[in-house]
């Protein structure tokens, strides 16, 4: 069963898109910026508006029954490559327990003052994935 989750944001309404799709276990959720989506404002400060995106994801994966926890894949786009130093303490804060695969790029956004975006893809718990805590043997048969 397929079902769709919105922020509220008009912008999802205008350009046609979801925040969130939860398709069976899997939960993805894209186009999530540093805008609050409450007041439709955005902080000039590259932290804040860091820390709004991993609420407004956060209230997301709720409304499909998920945590930060359940995040399997992370995908990171900052307008300036500097960005990446400033803000991966914050990423580690929340992600230090799920430790998704993840990937950041460098580009530009639909709004000048977004300065990150974040989308992920989530498992929902207790649907198969377990967190080992085992590092993998590279290359293998190598201690």
């Amino acid at each position: 069963m397929r079902e769709l989750i919105s922020s509220g944001s008009s912008f999802e309404t205008l350009a046609g898109y979801s925040r969130a799709v939860v398709d069976g276990d899997w939960v993805f959720v894209a186009g999530t910026t540093g805008y609050d989506y409450s007041t439709m404002t955005i902080s000039d400060d590259l932290e804040t508006q860091t820390r709004q995106v991993f609420g407004n994801i956060a209230h997301a994966l709720a409304q499909a029954g998920c945590t930060l926890d359940d995040v399997v894949r992370v995908h990171y786009y900052l307008t300036r490559q500097e960005y990446f130093a400033q803000v991966a303490p914050i990423f580690g804060e929340h992600f230090a327990r799920a430790r998704p695969a993840a990937t950041a790029l460098i580009c530009g956004l639909v709004d000048p003052a977004m300065k990150i975006e974040i989308e992920v893809t989530a498992r929902r718990s207790g649907a198969g994935v377990s967190a080992r805590g085992v590092q993998p043997d590279y290359p293998p048969g190598r201690a």
